[in-house]
C-alpha cells in the first residue's frame, strides 16, 4: 500500500484511469537502413544491450513482479484521457506532482520597451509554454482548436496575422522561440485510435480499454517565421512514445520522451524514429542500461535538436529505466529522477549536455520521493535535492523530510534528515546557498536551510503560520513570495529572510471568496512577477456559494438568490513592495458576464478563462483560449481585444 501511494505521488502525471491499462503491442519492426540519428558518446560508462535476446532476458529477470507497475503515460496523455484539457484554469485542480519551477526575466527591445519572458527556473534554460513573445509579436496556443496564433502586438493595430493549424488528434505541450525570433518549435503528441480488428500500421500500438487501440507519438515541428505572416514548416522530428518534458539552451531544444518496454507475444518493441514517411527503430545496441530491478521499465529517450540548423540531424540517447517522474536542467546537465520499485527511494540520472553532445555521466539514489522540479537544484558543482520519506501502512503512516547534497558523481556528501515529522513537502526553492522549504499538515512550517557548508546542511530558521505555500518565488536576495492556500482560499505571503535565523511573514493577502483557486498554485508559468515594475499578476477563480434557489429544471440548474453568489474568473493585478506588501491594483477578466450558477460547470465558458499574462512596455496582455486582451498596465483600462478563432 505504501509503495503504491508513494509511486502515485512521485509520478509526474498522476494515474489516469484510461491509461492504467496501457500495454504496448508490437512485433519487432526491422529496417535495413541505418539509424538516422547521432548516437551517444562512447565515453559513457553505461552498459548497452548486445541483442534483442539480451534485452528480453533483462526484462524477464529484472522486472519485480512483487511490486506491480504500469506506465501511466505523460502529461499530455493525462490531459487527453482525463479530459483535463477541458478544465478551466483556476478550477479545483489537484496538487501537481511535477510543476515547473521558475525565475522571471525581462528583455529590452528596440524602441525602448521592455517585455516579460516565460517564467523559468534557471537563467539561460528556457521552458516550453503556451505563450511566447519577442516584444513585437505574441505566439499563443489555443488548446480548444489546437491552433497556434501569431499576433501583432501593436497597440494601434493588434491582430492575428497568421495561424498554424495542427493535425487532428494532435495536442501541443508548448513552444520555443529562437533568440532571433526567426524559428518557432512546437512540441506535442499525436494520438491515433483504432478499433480492435482494424488494420494498424506496423502493429505499433498501445492497448486501451476495449474496444480501442492507441498509437502515441511525440513530435517537434520547427517553423520558419522570418515572415510572420507566412510561417513555413522547415523540419519535423517524430519519435514513438509519450512527451515527458523539454528545455531550450541556446539554439538547442532538448526533449525527453518515454514509452514502456516489455515483452508481448515473445517480441520486444523498440523506440521508433519517423523521418518523412520512413520509420527507423533505434538499434537495440544503442540502448543503455544499468543493473537495476524495477516494477516496470521504460525507454527514456533524450533528443537534442538544433533549432537554427535544419541540416543538422538530431542527436539522441535512449536509456532503459523506470518511469520518469521529475526533471531538472542546468546549462550543462539534465537530471532525471524516478521512484524505485519499492517506493522507498528516488533514482537519479545525470546526462551532460553540450550542443548536440549527450553523455551519460552518473547515477545515484536518495531516500524518499521528490515532489517536483522545485525540489532540485545544481550549485557550485553539487546537486541538491529535497525529499519526503513515507513509511508504515495507511493506518499507521509516518512521514519526514530530508535534504541531500550530492557531488557530480551523484554520491551523497551532505544530508539533513528528519525534518517536520508527520508532514510532507509542499514546496521548495533553492536560492544560492539557501533552501526554502514548506511542509504541511495543519500549519505551514517555512524552513530556511543553510547550505553554505554543503557537507553539513542545517536548519537556520523556522516560521509556523496557518495554511501552506505550494509555490515559492524569489522577490530579491532577502525576500521570498509564497502562493498557496489557507483553508479554502488562495493566500499570498511575502517572507523576510534577511535574518535567516528568524524568518518573518511581513505581508499576506487572502483572495476573498467561499472557494478561491489559482492556476499559479500548480503551474508557475501562470505566475507573472517583475521586481522593477513592482508587478505581480496571477489568474484567479472565485466561487461564492450564496443562497441557492431550486430552479425546478431537469437536469437541476439551481441558481443563486440575487446578489448572493456566483463564479468569477480572471487575473488579479498587484503592486508588490516590501514596504506596503500586496496592493490590489485591480482585476482583468475575459468573461462576458458573471456566472450565477452554484455549480460553476453550468454555463461557464472555459475558453474565456485567463491562463497566462505578460507585458510589453506599459501594456498587460492576458491569454485565454478565446482571446488575447490588452489592458493599460497603470490603469488597467481596456485597450483592445484580439479574438482567437
Amino acid at each position: 500500500m505504501v509503495q503504491k501511494e508513494v509511486r502515485k505521488k512521485t509520478q509526474v502525471y498522476g494515474t489516469v484511469a484510461v491509461l492504467v491499462a496501457i500495454m504496448l503491442v508490437a512485433t519487432i519492426y526491422t529496417v535495413g537502413s541505418p539509424a538516422i540519428l547521432i548516437t551517444l558518446s562512447e565515453v559513457s560508462p553505461m552498459n548497452r544491450f548486445a541483442s534483442i535476446d539480451e534485452l528480453k532476458n533483462y526484462l524477464i529477470t529484472n522486472t519485480n513482479s512483487e511490486y506491480e507497475g504500469t506506465f501511466t503515460g505523460g502529461p499530455i496523455d493525462a490531459q487527453v484521457s482525463g479530459r483535463n484539457d477541458l478544465k478551466a484554469p483556476g478550477t479545483r485542480a489537484p496538487m501537481p506532482q511535477a510543476a515547473e519551477t521558475s525565475t522571471f526575466g525581462t528583455y529590452g527591445i528596440s524602441g525602448g520597451d521592455s517585455y516579460s519572458t516565460t517564467n523559468i527556473q534557471v537563467a539561460g534554460v528556457d521552458e516550453a509554454d503556451i505563450i511566447k513573445t519577442d516584444g513585437k509579436y505574441i505566439y499563443a496556443i489555443s488548446t480548444t482548436n489546437n491552433t497556434v496564433y501569431i499576433i501583432k502586438a501593436d497597440l494601434q493595430d493588434a491582430k492575428v496575422i497568421a495561424k498554424i493549424t495542427l493535425e487532428n488528434n494532435t495536442y501541443p505541450a508548448g513552444m520555443f522561440l529562437s533568440q532571433d525570433s526567426s524559428k518557432l518549435a512546437i512540441i506535442g503528441s499525436r494520438y491515433d485510435y483504432f478499433l480492435y480488428g482494424e488494420s494498424v500500421p506496423d502493429n505499433r500500438v498501445t492497448i486501451l480499454p476495449y474496444p480501442y487501440l492507441q498509437e502515441v507519438k511525440t513530435y517537434i515541428n520547427v517553423y520558419d517565421i522570418s515572415d510572420k505572416s507566412y510561417p513555413e514548416l522547415s523540419r519535423n522530428f517524430t519519435l514513438s512514445g509519450s512527451y515527458f518534458n523539454s528545455r531550450m539552451i541556446g539554439n538547442y531544444v532538448y526533449a525527453v520522451i518515454s514509452e514502456q518496454a516489455y515483452i508481448y507475444n515473445d517480441a520486444v518493441r523498440l523506440p521508433t524514429v519517423y523521418k518523412e514517411s520512413v520509420a527507423y527503430d533505434i538499434p537495440v545496441t544503442d540502448i543503455y542500461y544499468t543493473d537495476t530491478v524495477d516494477a516496470y521499465f521504460t525507454y527514456t529517450t533524450f533528443v537534442g535538436l538544433n533549432l537554427m540548423n535544419d541540416a543538422q540531424e538530431p542527436s539522441e540517447m535512449t536509456i532503459l529505466m523506470g518511469g520518469t517522474s521529475n526533471m531538472y536542467v542546468s546549462p550543462s546537465n539534465m537530471y532525471i529522477t524516478y521512484p524505485d520499485s519499492k517506493g522507498e527511494g528516488t533514482e537519479i540520472y545525470r546526462i551532460a549536455i553540450s550542443g548536440s553532445e549527450l553523455t551519460f555521466e552518473a547515477q545515484g539514489k536518495v531516500p524518499g520521493y521528490v515532489l517536483n522540479q522545485y525540489s532540485m537544484d545544481e550549485f557550485n558543482g553539487n546537486f541538491r535535492v529535497a525529499t519526503t520519506t513515507t513509511t508504515g501502512s495507511w493506518i499507521d503512516r509516518q512521514q519526514h523530510n530530508n535534504l541531500y547534497v550530492l557531488n557530480m558523481n551523484l554520491t551523497v556528501v551532505g544530508q539533513l534528515e528528519g525534518l517536520a515529522e508527520d508532514e510532507r513537502i509542499f514546496s521548495a526553492r533553492f536560492v544560492g546557498d539557501k533552501c526554502y522549504l514548506v511542509t504541511f499538515r495543519q500549519t505551514d512550517p517555512f524552513f530556511v536551510i543553510d547550505l553554505s557548508n554543503p557537507t553539513s546542511p542545517k536548519v537556520a530558521g523556522e516560521l509556523k503560520i496557518p495554511g501552506y505555500s505550494s509555490y515559492l518565488h524569489p522577490y530579491d536576495e532577502n525576500h521570498v513570495i509564497g502562493i498557496g492556500k489557507e483553508n479554502s482560499t488562495v493566500k499570498l505571503s511575502l517572507f523576510d529572510v534577511t535574518d535567516m535565523n528568524n524568518p518573518k511573514e511581513i505581508a499576506r493577502y487572502i483572495v476573498d471568496g467561499d472557494w478561491t483557486e489559482s492556476e499559479a498554485l500548480y503551474e508557475p508559468k501562470a505566475f507573472l512577477f517583475d521586481l522593477e515594475k513592482q508587478l505581480l499578476v496571477i489568474p484567479v477563480s472565485v466561487t461564492n456559494y450564496g443562497v441557492i434557489e431550486p430552479s425546478g429544471k431537469e437536469p437541476a440548474r439551481d441558481v443563486f438568490s440575487a446578489g448572493t453568489g456566483g463564479f468569477w474568473q480572471g487575473a488579479y493585478v498587484f503592486k508588490l513592495t516590501v514596504a506596503n506588501g500586496f496592493e490590489l491594483k485591480g482585476k482583468v477578466t475575459h468573461q462576458e458576464e458573471t456566472n450565477t450558477s452554484p455549480n460553476y460547470y453550468w454555463g461557464m465558458d472555459y475558453n474565456q478563462a485567463i491562463s497566462r499574462s505578460l507585458y510589453i512596455g506599459n501594456t498587460l496582455y492576458t491569454l485565454s483560449n478565446s482571446k488575447v486582451q490588452l489592458n493599460n498596465l497603470d490603469t488597467l483600462a481596456l485597450v483592445s481585444k484580439v479574438n482567437l478563432r
